[in-house]
């Protein structure tokens, strides 16, 4: 990654410290305006999601670090650390919420003021939500784990704010106070199911996962387009294997050609093979292995990814 394409990213992680500092203290006066546990979870969010805006800066950074000798593949991976990190902290804040909202539940307590208390989280909620969408628009743009996880998390709490906020409202109208711990019950039990996702999509990561099926089939498409301009038995692909690092893409292919052609020929193939699988995938990586055809070594290096060949469907 470019030093400009870095400062880019640690731009957006800024931005999102700066809303979650403005919406902690917002939702904070809220809570202690009124006494709500429901807005007392929303402001635990929020500081949820400074830690996470703080490890999505660090690990955007560390990821931004070109590869060296000891990691030769670069150090994409530090976002998933990131993006599990995240995951995690949801899942305790989640648990605290909980625990806050089931003590309220068994001893409940009036609420106060709760039209300038809604009033302010409604305030925090608009900000972001803002913020949120961008982070997330930039996250995909720039295929960045940590920011994508991060423009999540922000509009989890929008969505769990919106909820508070109907809840709340209920209760000023109706005058039933375990309407409060039940809204706040209900955060907690969506909040740990975001960080269940974070968690599930950040180890499928540090477990090198397979690109999605829709790239993979760009790259089948592209290698059977090969195949088909050459006589059957003359070109053969097998072993592809994929895999994502953050942002990055890895593809690697056997390449089968007939033992009479000269290395330059075969060269020149691979070149184009390998141009045409990255025009395909801008961001990866591209390997191939060249080998001959009619040895059978050649057919017995392998043990998974498909085999594509002439009439290949």
């Amino acid at each position: 990654m470019s030093g400009s394409h870095a400062h880019s990213l640690t731009r957006w992680a800024w931005l999102s410290i700066a809303a979650a500092v403005v919406t902690i203290g917002m939702k904070t006066v809220a809570y202690l305006l009124t006494g709500s546990v429901g807005l007392l979870s929303d402001a635990l969010e929020s500081v949820v999601n400074l830690v996470a805006a703080v490890l999505a800066l660090i690990a955007i950074a560390a990821a931004a670090k070109p590869a060296d000798e000891r990691h030769h593949f670069g150090h994409g991976k530090a976002e998933y650390l990131s993006a599990g990190a995240e995951g995690v902290m949801i899942l305790v804040a989640a648990g605290l919420i909980v625990y806050a909202a089931v003590d309220r539940l068994l001893n409940p307590q009036p609420l106060e003021d709760l039209g300038i208390g809604l009033a302010i989280t409604v305030g925090a909620t608009v900000v972001n939500g803002a913020v949120g969408v961008i982070i997330l628009r930039q996250g995909r743009r720039h295929r960045s784990m940590a920011l994508v996880a991060d423009g999540k998390h922000l509009l989890t709490d929008v969505y769990t704010s919106v909820g508070v906020i109907v809840g709340i409202a209920l209760v000023a109208v109706t005058g039933w106070l375990p309407l409060d711990s039940l809204v706040a019950l209900a955060v907690g039990a969506n909040i740990l199911w975001t960080g269940f996702i974070l968690v599930r999509n950040a180890g499928r990561g540090l477990l090198d996962h397979a690109l999605p099926r829709e790239e993979t089939a760009r790259v089948l498409a592209v290698l059977r387009d090969f195949v088909s301009r050459y006589p059957a038995g003359e070109l053969e692909f097998h072993g592809l294997q994929t895999r994502e690092s953050g942002r990055d893409q890895f593809v690697s292919v056997h390449v089968l050609v007939p033992g009479s052609w000269s290395v330059s020929r075969a060269h020149d193939l691979v070149e184009e093979v390998e141009a045409a699988i990255t025009a395909e995938l801008p961001h990866a990586q591209v390997h191939t292995h060249l080998e001959p055809c009619e040895d059978p070594r050649s057919h017995e290096d392998y043990s998974h990814g498909p085999r594509v060949v002439r009439g290949d469907s």
